[in-house]
């Protein structure tokens, strides 16, 4: 892959000499989404952390990449397709003893696959407890280093990456990142953890982990049954049902972050299903914790200032907390702090209804802003690109890409579940929130 890219840019540098300016342009465009897709298409075949690596980077790409690239490397999906039985029970066989697995009846045919892992259906001989037991691929925790090295490598062959952009803090990020997912001793404490922080609230179902059935490459947790976000029978729900699943996405992610300073950042909607109940509300029930990392308190109150500046349009109190995490600095040129500050209050529109400063009429129905309806995600897209172009312009630190991922998922919900709330209260009193 390597030696082609650099060959097809050899060829695409010197055609371009003999092209116009606009032609030159509308080449390149097409030259980095044809270099994207050959990337994408290839990942998309493997296994293990390059294809994750891939699709990992593809959320920094935004901030560097060519936005033809990005729409094609965000298209890769941690989906890929499942693995025979005879390739993981030897990591089963190694790390759960022959009197643990005389007590697991495993269904051998996968119910989900990944990139790192898959899952198998289980039933507990000895009361019939429904099961759903992880499996990490053998020696995919090994091959991070190299793998990260290789997608970078590939990434600067296609010539997509700005030759004077440092990668270093995007590939310790990424790294890190995949060390967390296949740290499955991890992923069981987040479990457990968000178990008990929302033990007890309807809105919300999180597995129950079994420690005796788990290892570093295996994680068995009981099965929760639900329907995937997207389907029909949770589209058709009535609105005031609708509208509380997209309030529990928005309640938990604010909560998670101002609250508890840690937060499950990916968010793939394979990690939600929707739980139906005769007697009561549909619940959301919560699924893979691997992705989840910790935010340090002096983060989180910068962010918290540029978030309540924001909403309360104190333009000062939002460059503050930005230079406080490394986003800005007092010394850029007063249009450059400007247009951050214009980003960040774009960013809270849905909860600034009811402000001098509220949403565009039309975006604002009886029961509040109407997510369904609104073009935010590009606006936003598009003031971001023009701030890219800026010499003062420098990649987010790496807190922020994982936060922002998690962010936007909670908000594509709302679009998906197309519905229309005011969410102000909730995000000002999440905001309040004291240690």
């Amino acid at each position: 892959m390597g030696l082609s890219a650099g060959a097809q840019f050899a060829a695409h540098t010197v055609g371009n000499l003999f092209r116009s300016d606009d032609d030159r342009d509308e080449r390149n465009r097409a030259f980095y989404q044809q270099q994207a897709q050959v990337l994408a298409d290839q990942l998309g075949q493997l296994k293990g952390s390059v294809m994750k690596a891939g699709q990992m980077l593809s959320l920094y790409g935004q901030y560097f990449l060519p936005p033809e690239a990005v729409d094609v490397l965000s298209s890769l999906q941690d989906d890929t397709a499942p693995v025979d039985w005879s390739f993981v029970r030897p990591v089963v066989e190694q790390q759960l003893s022959a009197a643990r697995r005389a007590e697991l009846e495993i269904d051998e045919r996968p119910i989900a696959a990944a990139s790192l892992g898959q899952a198998h259906r289980a039933r507990r001989k000895s009361d019939g407890l429904e099961l759903v037991v992880k499996i990490q691929y053998p020696g995919v925790a090994d091959a991070i280093d190299s793998d990260v090295k290789t997608i970078v490598r590939l990434l600067w062959l296609s010539k997509m990456v700005p030759r004077e952009l440092s990668m270093d803090p995007v590939i310790a990020e990424v790294r890190d990142m995949l060390r967390r997912e296949v740290d499955y001793e991890h992923e069981a404490r987040a479990t457990q953890t968000f178990a008990d922080r929302l033990a007890g609230d309807p809105r919300f179902a999180v597995p129950t982990v079994l420690p005796e059935y788990s290892g570093p490459g295996v994680l068995t947790m009981t099965y929760e049954q639900g329907e995937p976000l997207r389907s029909q029978r949770v589209l058709s729900l009535p609105h005031a049902q609708r509208s509380r699943l997209g309030q529990s996405f928005i309640w938990l992610f604010l909560n998670e972050f101002f609250d508890w300073k840690m937060v499950q950042t990916d968010p793939h909607f394979g990690n939600y299903r929707v739980r139906f109940h005769d007697d009561g509300p549909p619940q959301l029930v919560l699924l893979d914790f691997g992705a989840t990392r910790h935010f340090s308190a002096a983060f989180v109150a910068g962010y918290q200032d540029i978030v309540a500046g924001a909403v309360g349009s104190d333009s000062g109190r939002v460059i503050a907390g930005a230079e406080s995490i490394g986003l800005m600095s007092s010394g850029f040129p007063p249009d450059t702090l400007d247009a951050f500050v214009h980003l960040c209050h774009t960013i809270v529109e849905p909860f600034m209804i009811g402000t001098d400063n509220g949403p565009p009429a039309e975006l604002v129905g009886e029961r509040g802003y109407r997510f369904g309806k609104t073009d935010l995600p590009r606006r936003v897209t598009n003031l971001m690109s023009r701030a890219a172009l800026s010499r003062y312009f420098r990649i987010p630190p790496r807190e922020i890409v994982f936060l922002h991922r998690r962010m936007a998922g909670a908000f594509i919900a709302q679009t998906v579940l197309d519905v229309e709330w005011d969410p102000r209260e909730m995000l000002l009193e999440a905001l309040s929130v004291e240690d």
